[in-house]
Protein backbone atom coordinates (compact mmCIF):
# COMPACT_ATOMS: atom_id res chain seq x y z
CA UNK A 1 0.00 0.00 0.00
CA UNK A 2 1.55 3.40 -0.97
CA UNK A 3 -1.79 5.63 0.52
CA UNK A 4 -1.62 6.48 4.33
CA UNK A 5 -4.51 4.13 6.32
CA UNK A 6 -7.21 5.74 6.68
CA UNK A 7 -7.90 4.26 10.47
CA UNK A 8 -5.37 5.36 13.39
CA UNK A 9 -4.95 2.63 16.43
CA UNK A 10 -4.43 4.62 19.51
CA UNK A 11 -3.72 2.76 22.41
CA UNK A 12 -2.55 3.53 25.92
CA UNK A 13 -1.14 1.54 28.10
CA UNK A 14 0.23 1.37 31.66
CA UNK A 15 2.13 -2.04 32.49
CA UNK A 16 -0.15 -5.21 31.76
CA UNK A 17 2.51 -6.81 29.47
CA UNK A 18 0.05 -10.13 29.29
CA UNK A 19 -2.66 -7.23 28.31
CA UNK A 20 -0.85 -5.59 26.00
CA UNK A 21 0.90 -8.30 24.37
CA UNK A 22 -2.87 -9.83 23.04
CA UNK A 23 -3.75 -6.37 21.75
CA UNK A 24 -1.32 -5.81 19.68
CA UNK A 25 -1.07 -8.78 17.95
CA UNK A 26 -4.73 -8.69 17.27
CA UNK A 27 -4.05 -4.79 16.25
CA UNK A 28 -1.25 -5.73 13.76
CA UNK A 29 -2.94 -8.29 12.20
CA UNK A 30 -6.16 -6.43 11.06
CA UNK A 31 -7.12 -7.42 7.52
CA UNK A 32 -7.52 -3.80 6.36
CA UNK A 33 -3.87 -2.51 7.73
CA UNK A 34 -3.95 0.88 10.04
CA UNK A 35 -1.70 2.45 11.93
CA UNK A 36 -1.21 1.34 15.43
CA UNK A 37 -0.12 4.68 18.19
CA UNK A 38 0.83 3.05 21.20
CA UNK A 39 1.09 5.75 24.28
CA UNK A 40 3.05 4.55 27.38
CA UNK A 41 2.23 6.42 30.31
CA UNK A 42 5.17 6.01 32.42
CA UNK A 43 4.43 2.19 33.13
CA UNK A 44 5.65 0.98 36.15
CA UNK A 45 7.32 -2.07 34.79
CA UNK A 46 9.20 -2.82 31.19
CA UNK A 47 5.68 -3.03 29.32
CA UNK A 48 7.33 -0.23 26.72
CA UNK A 49 10.48 -1.44 26.10
CA UNK A 50 8.72 -4.83 25.27
CA UNK A 51 6.23 -3.25 22.77
CA UNK A 52 9.15 -1.83 20.81
CA UNK A 53 11.39 -5.13 20.81
CA UNK A 54 8.07 -7.19 19.71
CA UNK A 55 5.92 -4.63 17.27
CA UNK A 56 8.85 -2.54 15.81
CA UNK A 57 6.27 -1.69 13.10
CA UNK A 58 3.89 0.31 15.79
CA UNK A 59 4.40 4.19 16.46
CA UNK A 60 5.89 3.81 19.87
CA UNK A 61 5.35 7.51 21.98
CA UNK A 62 6.75 7.65 26.17
CA UNK A 63 5.26 9.50 28.59
CA UNK A 64 8.06 10.83 30.67
CA UNK A 65 5.31 10.94 33.49
CA UNK A 66 2.24 9.57 34.42
CA UNK A 67 -0.31 11.89 32.75
CA UNK A 68 -3.76 9.87 33.41
CA UNK A 69 -5.92 7.61 30.56
CA UNK A 70 -6.98 11.02 29.04
CA UNK A 71 -3.98 13.15 28.53
CA UNK A 72 -2.44 9.82 27.31
CA UNK A 73 -5.05 9.34 24.65
CA UNK A 74 -4.71 13.11 23.77
CA UNK A 75 -1.04 12.36 23.23
CA UNK A 76 -2.17 9.43 20.76
CA UNK A 77 -4.43 11.53 18.76
CA UNK A 78 -2.60 14.20 18.23
CA UNK A 79 -0.02 12.01 16.53
CA UNK A 80 -1.91 10.72 14.60
CA UNK A 81 -3.21 11.65 10.51
CA UNK A 82 -6.07 8.91 9.83
CA UNK A 83 -9.75 10.31 8.86
CA UNK A 84 -10.77 7.66 11.81
CA UNK A 85 -9.54 7.36 15.42
CA UNK A 86 -10.22 4.37 17.05
CA UNK A 87 -9.24 4.15 20.45
CA UNK A 88 -8.20 1.06 22.24
CA UNK A 89 -7.70 -0.08 25.62
CA UNK A 90 -4.58 -2.43 26.25
CA UNK A 91 -7.05 -5.38 27.46
CA UNK A 92 -9.51 -5.37 24.16
CA UNK A 93 -8.50 -7.94 21.80
CA UNK A 94 -10.15 -7.30 18.81
CA UNK A 95 -11.60 -9.61 15.54
CA UNK A 96 -9.79 -9.47 12.72
CA UNK A 97 -11.74 -7.53 10.62
CA UNK A 98 -12.64 -4.84 13.04
CA UNK A 99 -11.00 -1.88 11.48
CA UNK A 100 -12.71 -3.24 8.06
CA UNK A 101 -15.56 -2.93 9.25
CA UNK A 102 -15.48 -0.17 10.88
CA UNK A 103 -14.95 1.81 7.82
CA UNK A 104 -17.89 -0.04 5.98
CA UNK A 105 -19.90 1.64 8.53
CA UNK A 106 -18.44 4.89 8.91
CA UNK A 107 -19.91 7.75 6.80
CA UNK A 108 -16.91 9.46 4.82
CA UNK A 109 -16.15 13.27 3.74
CA UNK A 110 -18.66 13.15 1.46
CA UNK A 111 -21.47 12.17 3.16
CA UNK A 112 -24.03 14.62 4.47
CA UNK A 113 -24.58 13.32 8.18
CA UNK A 114 -22.91 15.00 10.27
CA UNK A 115 -21.87 11.29 12.15
CA UNK A 116 -18.84 12.30 14.32
CA UNK A 117 -18.24 8.89 16.74
CA UNK A 118 -18.99 5.10 16.51
CA UNK A 119 -20.20 3.35 19.41
CA UNK A 120 -18.71 -0.85 18.93
CA UNK A 121 -20.20 -3.80 20.44
CA UNK A 122 -17.72 -5.73 22.73
CA UNK A 123 -18.17 -9.03 24.25
CA UNK A 124 -17.20 -9.93 27.94
CA UNK A 125 -15.17 -13.24 27.89
CA UNK A 126 -18.13 -15.00 29.13
CA UNK A 127 -19.96 -13.96 25.55
CA UNK A 128 -21.84 -12.05 27.42
CA UNK A 129 -22.18 -7.92 26.27
CA UNK A 130 -19.14 -6.26 27.78
CA UNK A 131 -20.43 -2.87 26.38
CA UNK A 132 -22.19 -1.21 23.29
CA UNK A 133 -21.63 2.60 23.81
CA UNK A 134 -23.02 4.42 26.00
CA UNK A 135 -26.42 6.83 27.09
CA UNK A 136 -27.71 9.27 29.76
CA UNK A 137 -30.42 10.83 32.07
CA UNK A 138 -31.21 14.42 32.20
CA UNK A 139 -29.00 14.46 35.07
CA UNK A 140 -25.83 13.98 32.82
CA UNK A 141 -25.15 10.36 34.40
CA UNK A 142 -23.70 8.09 31.91
CA UNK A 143 -24.10 4.14 32.05
CA UNK A 144 -22.86 1.78 29.61
CA UNK A 145 -25.38 0.16 27.17
CA UNK A 146 -26.25 -3.56 27.78
CA UNK A 147 -23.35 -4.32 30.06
CA UNK A 148 -24.02 -8.09 31.22
CA UNK A 149 -26.90 -8.98 28.86
CA UNK A 150 -26.73 -11.48 26.39
CA UNK A 151 -25.87 -10.43 22.81
CA UNK A 152 -29.13 -11.33 21.17
CA UNK A 153 -30.56 -8.79 23.25
CA UNK A 154 -28.13 -5.35 22.26
CA UNK A 155 -30.07 -3.23 20.32
CA UNK A 156 -28.66 -0.61 18.13
CA UNK A 157 -30.70 1.82 18.57
CA UNK A 158 -32.68 1.17 21.47
CA UNK A 159 -31.89 2.94 24.20
CA UNK A 160 -30.83 5.84 21.28
CA UNK A 161 -26.99 5.84 21.76
CA UNK A 162 -25.09 9.20 22.84
CA UNK A 163 -21.85 7.81 21.87
CA UNK A 164 -18.86 5.35 22.44
CA UNK A 165 -17.61 3.24 25.21
CA UNK A 166 -13.96 3.94 25.67
CA UNK A 167 -12.83 0.33 25.77
CA UNK A 168 -13.10 0.83 21.66
CA UNK A 169 -13.93 4.21 20.71
CA UNK A 170 -14.66 5.34 17.04
CA UNK A 171 -14.29 8.98 15.91
CA UNK A 172 -14.41 10.88 12.81
CA UNK A 173 -10.84 13.12 12.92
CA UNK A 174 -12.85 16.64 11.45
CA UNK A 175 -15.39 16.30 14.48
CA UNK A 176 -11.94 16.41 17.05
CA UNK A 177 -10.66 19.17 15.11
CA UNK A 178 -13.85 21.09 15.77
CA UNK A 179 -14.99 20.68 19.43
CA UNK A 180 -11.55 19.60 21.08
CA UNK A 181 -10.03 16.24 22.38
CA UNK A 182 -10.40 14.88 25.60
CA UNK A 183 -10.84 17.33 28.70
CA UNK A 184 -7.54 17.09 30.72
CA UNK A 185 -8.74 17.71 33.84
CA UNK A 186 -10.23 14.35 33.77
CA UNK A 187 -7.59 11.76 34.78
CA UNK A 188 -9.63 8.69 33.94
CA UNK A 189 -13.60 7.89 33.63
CA UNK A 190 -16.42 10.16 32.49
CA UNK A 191 -13.79 11.71 29.65
CA UNK A 192 -15.80 10.04 26.97
CA UNK A 193 -18.62 11.01 28.57
CA UNK A 194 -17.89 14.36 28.46
CA UNK A 195 -16.46 14.16 24.90
CA UNK A 196 -20.25 12.77 23.73
CA UNK A 197 -21.70 16.11 24.92
CA UNK A 198 -19.27 18.49 23.04
CA UNK A 199 -19.77 16.39 20.37
CA UNK A 200 -23.60 16.17 20.06
CA UNK A 201 -23.84 20.03 21.36
CA UNK A 202 -21.70 20.48 18.24
CA UNK A 203 -24.29 18.98 16.33
CA UNK A 204 -22.56 15.55 15.74
CA UNK A 205 -24.11 12.53 16.00
CA UNK A 206 -23.33 8.59 16.90
CA UNK A 207 -23.89 5.29 15.03
CA UNK A 208 -24.14 2.14 16.97
CA UNK A 209 -21.50 -0.49 14.38
CA UNK A 210 -23.63 -3.72 14.58
CA UNK A 211 -21.83 -7.31 15.47
CA UNK A 212 -19.06 -7.15 18.13
CA UNK A 213 -15.56 -6.18 16.92
CA UNK A 214 -14.03 -7.56 20.17
CA UNK A 215 -13.66 -8.64 23.40
CA UNK A 216 -12.68 -6.66 26.49
CA UNK A 217 -10.70 -8.47 28.87
CA UNK A 218 -10.56 -6.17 32.01
CA UNK A 219 -7.96 -5.88 34.10
CA UNK A 220 -5.61 -3.58 33.18
CA UNK A 221 -7.19 -0.43 34.51
CA UNK A 222 -7.63 0.51 37.89
CA UNK A 223 -9.52 -1.57 38.60
CA UNK A 224 -13.66 -2.47 39.30
CA UNK A 225 -13.94 -1.10 42.70
CA UNK A 226 -10.83 -0.21 43.66
CA UNK A 227 -9.61 2.12 46.35
CA UNK A 228 -8.35 3.89 42.92
CA UNK A 229 -10.93 3.44 40.39
CA UNK A 230 -13.90 4.61 43.31
CA UNK A 231 -11.99 7.57 44.24
CA UNK A 232 -11.30 8.63 40.47
CA UNK A 233 -15.16 7.60 39.28
CA UNK A 234 -16.28 9.66 41.98
CA UNK A 235 -13.97 12.74 41.14
CA UNK A 236 -15.22 12.17 36.96
CA UNK A 237 -19.33 12.50 38.64
CA UNK A 238 -18.60 15.63 40.58
CA UNK A 239 -16.07 17.57 37.67
CA UNK A 240 -19.40 17.23 35.25
CA UNK A 241 -21.86 18.41 37.36
CA UNK A 242 -20.63 21.22 37.74
CA UNK A 243 -18.63 21.52 34.44
CA UNK A 244 -22.35 21.65 32.77
CA UNK A 245 -24.30 23.02 35.55
CA UNK A 246 -26.55 20.33 36.10
CA UNK A 247 -27.08 22.01 40.49
CA UNK A 248 -28.20 25.36 38.85
CA UNK A 249 -30.46 23.61 36.45
CA UNK A 250 -33.98 22.37 36.79
CA UNK A 251 -32.58 18.91 37.05
CA UNK A 252 -31.08 19.60 40.43
CA UNK A 253 -33.50 18.80 42.90
CA UNK A 254 -33.19 15.21 41.27
CA UNK A 255 -29.89 15.13 40.89
CA UNK A 256 -29.11 16.51 44.46
CA UNK A 257 -31.19 13.48 45.41
CA UNK A 258 -29.51 10.21 43.28
CA UNK A 259 -26.14 12.15 44.72
CA UNK A 260 -27.13 11.69 48.48
CA UNK A 261 -28.43 8.39 48.31
CA UNK A 262 -25.71 6.63 45.79
CA UNK A 263 -23.30 8.38 48.89
CA UNK A 264 -24.70 7.65 51.46
CA UNK A 265 -25.48 4.23 50.84
CA UNK A 266 -21.94 3.29 49.38
CA UNK A 267 -20.72 5.59 52.87
CA UNK A 268 -23.09 3.37 55.14
CA UNK A 269 -22.72 0.10 53.84
CA UNK A 270 -19.61 -0.41 52.20
CA UNK A 271 -17.40 2.34 54.52
CA UNK A 272 -16.76 3.71 50.78
CA UNK A 273 -15.15 7.17 52.14
CA UNK A 274 -13.20 7.71 48.46
CA UNK A 275 -16.45 7.74 46.56
CA UNK A 276 -17.82 10.72 48.36
CA UNK A 277 -14.13 12.24 48.53
CA UNK A 278 -13.52 11.91 44.70
CA UNK A 279 -17.06 13.95 44.24
CA UNK A 280 -15.72 16.85 46.06
CA UNK A 281 -12.44 16.91 44.98
CA UNK A 282 -13.91 16.83 41.26
CA UNK A 283 -16.90 19.58 42.37
CA UNK A 284 -13.83 21.54 43.25
CA UNK A 285 -12.06 21.21 40.25
CA UNK A 286 -15.10 22.28 37.96
CA UNK A 287 -14.67 25.58 38.92
CA UNK A 288 -11.97 25.72 36.35
CA UNK A 289 -13.71 23.89 33.82
CA UNK A 290 -15.59 25.92 31.04
CA UNK A 291 -19.24 25.87 31.76
CA UNK A 292 -21.11 24.30 29.21
CA UNK A 293 -24.59 23.04 28.46
CA UNK A 294 -26.32 19.85 29.39
CA UNK A 295 -27.53 18.95 25.67
CA UNK A 296 -30.91 17.69 26.04
CA UNK A 297 -31.07 16.43 22.56
CA UNK A 298 -28.57 14.04 23.80
CA UNK A 299 -29.71 12.52 27.06
CA UNK A 300 -32.66 9.90 26.87
CA UNK A 301 -35.45 11.37 29.05
CA UNK A 302 -37.36 8.12 29.31
CA UNK A 303 -34.71 7.42 32.02
CA UNK A 304 -37.02 8.18 35.01
CA UNK A 305 -35.57 8.57 38.33
CA UNK A 306 -36.35 4.54 39.63
CA UNK A 307 -34.95 3.37 36.25
CA UNK A 308 -31.46 5.62 36.56
CA UNK A 309 -31.20 4.16 40.22
CA UNK A 310 -31.63 0.68 38.84
CA UNK A 311 -29.45 0.96 35.55
CA UNK A 312 -26.14 1.88 38.96
CA UNK A 313 -27.06 -2.43 39.85
CA UNK A 314 -25.05 -4.71 37.79
CA UNK A 315 -27.92 -7.20 37.02
CA UNK A 316 -30.07 -4.02 34.95
CA UNK A 317 -29.45 -4.80 31.26
CA UNK A 318 -29.29 -8.64 32.07
CA UNK A 319 -32.97 -8.25 33.62
CA UNK A 320 -33.91 -5.41 30.76
CA UNK A 321 -37.23 -6.05 28.23
CA UNK A 322 -35.41 -6.94 24.72
CA UNK A 323 -37.29 -3.50 23.75
CA UNK A 324 -39.21 -0.67 25.35
CA UNK A 325 -40.84 0.06 21.59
Amino acid sequence: MTDAPEVDLVIPVYGGWDFVRECLRAATRQSVPARVIVVDDHSPDDTADRVAAEFPGVTMLRNERNLGFARACNVGLSAGTGRLVMLVNSDVVLEADAVERVLAAMPDARDARRVGSGATLLLAPDGTVDSYGIVADVTGAGFVRFHGAALAVADPVDPPVLGPYGAVAVYVRSALDEVGLFDTNIFMYGEELDLAFRLRAAGWGCIAIEGPLGTHLGGASAGRESARQRRLSGFARGYLLRKYGILRSRRALRALAIEIVVSGARLVLRRDVLSLRGRWEGWRRGADAPSAVLPLDAVDRTIGLRESMRMRGDRYWAERPASRS
